[in-house]
């Protein structure tokens, strides 16, 4: 055999172990079952458009009994002292590390990004075990005199209770982790239900987990085509007190309309529609390395990839031409092999949406100064695309392009810059590219949203609150206030005689 022949046997070795180590059951009660009517969907590579393998598909049976485990197992789990929450969840971390190559090439085989990328979100995923891990055994409370001396009141925190997790296909560890770790270090039970696309990360996890110690019940995980028929009967039940959901605006006000008729706690991490601003004294190289990753994060799959970029007129032709030059540079393929930088989008009708949004683009005007068309091969591959002179009315301004597309505005006046990146209903993540602390400080407190990166494309982490405003949602994951999403405060009342 050749040196590539070699190679080539030896990947596809490595990709029938790590799918030969995933469960394809649900996970409820602490046990690997099938889904109760025995039906199967299957898992597609996004990169040869094959099927990987199948899984249980659930149905509203199985949601039953996802409620059942969990019922039966909330009581003790908030009980349990938060330094044993603490351990597991720090044994969760090292697991994942431990398991970075697995983990990595199962997440670029259900969904598309290039290892080295999946790589870095295994990371980000167990930074937030450990993360909350930390965050567990620092839940506080308060102490405090009545004004009027006849009395203390007292503050505790404690678990919302039983919490159903809702988590999207492009980043199919890290969303796992997001909700996940908060919910088990605040004691809550939960059942999470992964994106069809990509249920096999959720159910790594889930094995992680338990191997990590988490108790039978505390959580289950319900993989299923048929959202509807698992989602509406956990809401309606009464069992549920906490849903959090990360994924499109629509769908999300859908599911608040659901959680009002029990009044559930609700967090909601919806679509974005992110400004970049380029000011007149930005730092070109750091400008188009922060644009660079804001917009090809992920492929461009990414609530957080900068939509619309407003560049000053006066350093937009150098601005537009540096990043196409190195957007331009990328090579696009099957992300399991090496030099790879840009894998396919998740399936067949996100290809079509991100075409038709270039094509509404150039009809309005707007020029092509690299890519703009998909690759004649199969997969769901888009080539990265830099487009310059867009129309302000183009579809793609008021749509969340959840592609490796940058549309190029330019601007002369900031004010105005500001006005038009604010002219959105969401309001979840900003970037401004400048020099000058006054005008970084400026922006940042003028854009409405729930983040802004200065002079950085990159703003997740484990360690801040991620979340928006307007139409982005509601609470916020991650940081020192991203546990409190899963606690509720009680307050006791002591009289004190004099």
């Amino acid at each position: 055999m050749t040196r590539t022949e070699v190679a080539a046997a030896r990947a596809t070795d490595d990709v029938t172990k790590v799918l030969a180590g995933v469960p394809r059951d649900l996970f409820l009660g602490g046990r690997w079952v099938p889904a109760a009517n025995r039906d199967r969907m299957v898992v597609v590579n996004p990169a040869t458009e094959e099927v990987l393998t199948e899984v249980a598909d659930a149905g509203a049976r199985d949601a039953l009994a996802a409620l059942e485990a969990a019922e039966r197992a909330q009581a003790s789990w908030a009980r349990t002292p938060a330094r044993t929450r603490s351990e597991i969840l720090y044994r969760a971390f090292e697991l994942t590390v431990e398991r970075t190559e697995q983990l990595a090439l199962l997440m670029t085989l259900e969904m598309g990004k290039p290892l080295a990328d999946a790589r870095g979100e295994v990371a980000y995923a167990a930074e937030f075990f450990r993360w909350f891990a930390e965050e567990a055994v620092r839940i506080d409370g308060g102490y405090a005199h009545r004004p009027d001396g006849a009395a203390r009141n007292l503050q505790v925190r404690q678990p919302v209770g039983p919490s159903l997790l809702i988590i999207p296909w492009n980043f199919p560890l890290a969303m796992g982790a997001r909700k996940l770790a908060p919910a088990i270090a605040a004691g809550c039970v939960s059942i999470l239900k992964p994106a069809p696309q990509t249920p096999l990360c959720s159910l790594a996890l889930a094995e992680i987990l338990a191997e990590a110690g988490l108790p039978d019940g505390v959580l289950s995980v319900v993989t299923t085509s048929r959202a509807a028929d698992v989602v509406t009967p956990m809401l309606e039940s009464g069992i549920i007190r906490k849903l959090s959901f990360t994924g499109s605006t629509e769908v999300g006000k859908l599911l608040l309309a659901q959680a009002s008729r029990n009044v559930l706690r609700t967090s909601m991490e919806l679509g974005g529609n992110a400004p970049f601003l380029v000011l007149e004294d930005a730092d070109l190289d750091r400008a188009v390395d922060a644009a660079f990753h804001a917009k090809m994060r992920n492929m461009g799959e990414a609530c957080t990839a900068a939509n619309r970029f407003f560049v000053h007129a006066s350093v937009a032709e150098e601005f537009a031409g540096r990043l196409a030059e190195r957007m331009g540079a990328l090579t696009v393929g099957d992300g399991t092999h090496d030099g790879v930088d840009v894998g396919p989008l998740i399936d067949e009708p996100s290809c079509e949406k991100v075409r038709a949004l270039v094509d509404d683009a150039v009809d309005r005007g707007a020029s092509v100064l690299v890519g703009g068309g998909r690759l004649d091969r199969p997969g769901y591959f888009v080539e990265p695309t830099v487009l310059t002179g867009t129309d302000p009315g183009s579809a793609l301004t008021c749509t969340e392009i959840f592609g490796p597309v940058a549309a190029i505005q330019t601007f002369t006046g900031l004010d105005d810059a500001i006005r038009r990146a604010n002219d959105t209903e969401w309001g979840l993540v900003g970037y401004v590219a400048t020099q000058d602390l006054d005008n970084a400080l400026n922006v940042a407190e003028r854009l409405e949203v729930g983040m802004v990166g200065i002079n950085s494309g990159v703003v997740s982490t484990p360690s801040a609150p991620f979340g928006g405003v307007k139409q982005s949602g509601l609470g916020r994951e991650g940081g020192r206030i991203g546990i409190d999403e899963f606690l509720e405060t009680k307050y006791i009342s002591i009289p004190v005689r004099p």
